[in-house]
C-alpha cells in the first residue's frame, strides 16, 4: 500500500512498484490508509509522513497498536531529515525510513527485504494458528469448558494490565490463554472426561500435561514468553504444585496470573465433578486457598478487585444464569 496525499508522488511509486511485479493499492490520506489495512490483506505499507488528517506517524501508530496488524511492516517516506522526526517515527513503530527524493535501488532493496520478513512472519502466524486450532479442539471435547480459552485470554490480559505488566507479557498471556492446556492432547479422554475422582496413576498422567504442552510449543521462537506460563500455571505459592514444585517469586508472574483466572473459571463453571459456584463462594474458596499458601496474596488482591468491579468476561460468564 502506498499512502500519499500528493498525487504525482503516489502515482510515481505505484508505477515503479507495479513494474517490479508487485500489486499496489494507492490511497490519498491517512484515514483511507487505516481503512485499507482493515479491509485488505496488505504485506507492506509505504506512508508519507505529511498527510492531511492522520499523518504518517499516526497511521503507523494505529497499525502497530492493532493486534491484527501490528506485524505489518511500515516504511515512512519523508522529505524531513530532522533527527526529531526520525525519533518520532521510531516511537510510532516504523520499521524503516526513506527520504525524498527516493532512490529506486534503495527503495526496492528495502521493499524486498521487508516483504521477505513479512513472508516469514506469515509462516510463523500459520504455525501459531495450527497450535490454536489444536488447543480449541481439545477444549471442544469437553462441553463443560466451552469458551474457556477465550475467557482466560481476556481476563488474563485485564489482570496483567492491573499488575502493570509490559505489552510483550500481555501478548504472551493472550496466547497462553488459548494454548495453556494444549498438553492435554496426550491425556486419554477416559481420564480427561472422567466424572469421578481420579486415581493416583491418573493424576500422574494429568500432571504431565504442562511439560507436554511446553514441548509442543517450544519450536516457536515467538512463544518464548508463553512457555513459562504453559509449564508453571499449576504451581502453587507454597511449592506444593506441579510439575516443578516452584514457590514464591520463582513462579513467573504471568503464570500466577494464568493460574488465578484458571482456578476462578473452574470454580464458576459446571464441571463433570461439580456444579458451578456463585462468584462470592468462588472468591471465598480462593481466599481460603490463599491462606493455605496456594496463591500469591498480592496477585489475588488485584484479581479480587477486578472481579468485584465486574469489568471482565469471567465475572460476566459466572454471573450468567445466577
Amino acid at each position: 500500500m502506498v499512502a500519499d496525499d500528493h498525487a504525482p508522488n503516489r502515482e510515481l511509486l505505484e508505477e515503479f512498484l507495479s513494474a517490479q511485479g508487485l500489486t499496489v493499492i494507492s490511497v490519498a490520506d491517512g484515514a483511507a490508509a487505516v481503512d485499507a489495512v482493515k479491509r485488505t490483506q496488505i504485506d507492506l505499507a509505504l506512508l508519507d509522513v505529511m498527510m492531511p488528517g492522520l499523518n504518517g506517524f499516526e497511521v503507523c501508530q494505529k497499525i502497530k497498536a492493532n493486534p491484527q496488524t501490528y506485524l505489518l511492516p511500515v516504511v515512512l517516506i519523508t522529505a524531513l531529515s530532522d533527527k526529531h522526526d526520525r525519533i518520532e517515527g521510531i516511537k510510532s513503530g516504523a520499521d524503516d525510513f526513506l527520504t525524498r527524493p527516493v532512490d529506486s535501488t534503495e527503495l526496492m532493496a528495502r521493499v524486498r527485504s521487508l516483504l521477505k520478513l513479512k513472508q516469514h512472519t506469515d509462516e510463523l502466524e500459520q504455525a501459531e494458528s495450527v497450535l490454536f486450532s489444536l488447543a480449541r479442539s481439545i477444549e471442544a471435547k469437553d462441553p463443560y469448558t466451552h469458551g474457556h480459552c477465550e475467557r482466560l485470554a481476556e481476563c488474563s490480559i485485564n489482570l496483567g494490565k492491573r499488575l502493570g505488566l509490559p505489552e510483550e507479557q500481555l501478548v504472551a498471556l493472550r496466547r497462553a490463554g488459548v494454548v495453556h492446556d494444549i498438553g492435554k492432547v496426550a491425556v486419554p479422554d477416559a481420564i480427561l472426561l472422567k466424572p469421578g475422582r481420579l486415581t493416583e496413576d491418573e493424576w500422574k498422567i494429568i500432571r504431565q500435561h504442562p511439560i507436554v504442552g511446553e514441548r509442543i510449543c517450544q519450536p516457536l521462537k515467538s512463544f518464548r514468553l508463553v512457555l513459562p506460563i504453559i509449564r508453571h500455571h499449576h504451581e502453587k505459592f507454597n511449592g506444593s504444585g506441579y510439575p516443578d514444585g516452584l514457590s514464591g517469586d520463582a513462579i513467573p508472574v504471568t503464570a500466577k496470573v494464568m493460574q488465578m483466572v484458571d482456578v476462578f473459571d473452574a470454580l464458576t463453571t459446571d464441571r463433570p465433578y461439580k456444579k458451578a459456584f456463585p462468584v462470592s463462594d468462588a472468591l471465598n474458596t480462593m481466599r481460603e486457598e490463599v491462606a493455605k499458601g496456594w496463591w500469591d496474596p498480592q496477585v489475588f488482591d488485584h484479581f479480587e478487585q477486578m472481579i468485584s468491579s465486574g469489568a471482565n468476561s469471567l465475572h460476566r460468564s459466572a454471573a450468567a444464569g445466577r
